[in-house]
């Protein structure tokens, strides 16, 4: 992290605080978490309200009661009208299509005999924090048509979501068509942006097979008549989670972290779940995997996948992955390859489970099929272990009483 977004504090000035209570909530690259004191005292001034924020910054100060407050540092964001540099800031290219676009608008309220007074603006230009430029344009509301509540009429993140919660009018279509749109990344996406670009300088080898998911359908169906009520129920993904566990430590190198021409092996088996959400891929860990019942691993998953679509996941869950299983077999996706996920050396794409015809003994049978494809580093892994491993992982699928 170079940087983080300030959300909303959880104490106020003057509040009595104790070490590691929950101080105020910070936006980081892929999840918004809440940020602990670090000593106990009495809240003293709050330097940074809301708003992007480098690393290293101070953000608050923590003393006695009545102690003088130090010097504030120069803030890292200030007013929108200064900020040259903050995402989303005014670019002076495109000084001329802004021009344009304020006539029309002008014209727009000039027709309608609706012009309002926008307090928020100064010399044609919202006047509006970061963090609320950052929600109005993750969720396409015009910052121009909102009123500042803040200081001096300055848009918060509140006046946003206000905003977002009231009945839309209808209105002409504010883009004109035929021309392009175009928004800046989150900071989500270019976390993701920036892996993939890693992985793709690895030499990585995509080795594929088979499975009879006859015995894991079966296991699984037995698995869900005994769950009681309020337990979650095993999923076929949360067996694969298993058997993958099970075979990464027969396989130890493929258990692995390849770093600076170095290779990290693992003792155990902590495995990321590839979770498609709104805001972008997450990849949160199931940690020691193969000590966990299917019952453990079935809960854990479940309230790993809750949190990364509510947005309530913490950095600590999507850390110290060993091995990611990345399954698009729900979407109906015969076969796939996915991305590695440095710095480990390997990556399981699964398919969807289809009955196919089969010849067993030399007659045609039915089975329901699942495809399994390893993507591995070959500068850590030769084909001869991938094969190897995923051999594995197959017949603990095939028979998963061998992976219990």
């Amino acid at each position: 992290m170079e940087s983080g977004t300030v959300v909303r504090w959880l104490k106020q000035e003057g509040d009595r605080v104790e070490k590691g209570e929950p101080l105020y909530e910070v936006d980081t690259e892929k999840v918004t978490q809440e940020v602990e004191a670090d000593a106990s005292g009495v809240l003293l001034k709050i330097s940074v309200e809301e708003g992007e924020v480098p690393v290293g910054r101070t953000v608050a100060v923590i003393g006695e009661e009545g102690e003088d407050v130090p010097e504030a540092e120069p803030e890292a964001e200030p007013e929108v009208d200064e900020e040259p540099q903050e995402e989303g800031s005014r670019a002076p290219a495109r000084d001329e299509e802004r021009e344009r676009g304020r006539e029309a608008g002008a014209a727009v309220e000039t027709a309608s005999g609706e012009a309002q007074p926008h307090p928020s603006t100064t010399d044609g230009r919202v006047k509006a924090s970061p963090l609320a430029r950052r929600i109005a344009r993750e969720r396409g509301i015009d910052l121009a048509q909102l009123r500042g509540t803040g200081p001096d009429g300055r848009i918060v993140a509140e006046d946003v979501e206000r905003a977002e919660a009231a009945p839309k009018p209808v209105a002409a279509p504010a883009v004109v068509a035929g021309e392009a749109e175009t928004e800046p990344l989150t900071s989500t996406r270019k976390t993701i942006a920036r892996r993939l670009t890693k992985a793709w300088e690895a030499p990585v080898f995509q080795i594929s097979m088979s499975a009879d998911m006859t015995r894991a359908q079966e296991l699984r169906e037995r698995l869900v008549e005994l769950t009681r009520e309020g337990e979650t129920k095993p999923t076929v993904s949360d067996l694969i989670t298993k058997a993958s566990a099970a075979a990464l430590l027969r396989h130890p190198q493929v258990n692995a972290h390849y770093e600076n021409e170095t290779l990290t092996r693992f003792p155990t088996a902590n495995v990321g779940m590839a979770v498609a959400t709104d805001r972008g891929l997450l990849v949160p860990v199931i940690r020691s995997a193969e000590r966990l019942t299917l019952a453990e691993i079935a809960a854990a998953r479940a309230d790993l996948v809750e949190r990364s679509r509510s947005g309530k996941l913490q950095q600590t869950d999507l850390e110290e992955g060993t091995f990611t299983v990345s399954n698009l077999g729900m979407y109906g996706i015969d076969h796939f390859i996915a991305v590695l996920n440095p710095p480990q050396v390997a990556i399981l794409a699964v398919g969807a489970i289809e009955e196919k015809p089969v010849v067993i003994d030399g007659d045609f049978d039915v089975k329901p099929m699942m495809s399994l494809t390893l993507t591995a580093d070959h500068r850590a892994l030769d084909g001869s272990v991938a094969a190897e491993f995923l051999g594995t992982v197959r017949a603990f699928l095939e028979e998963p009483g061998l992976a219990l």
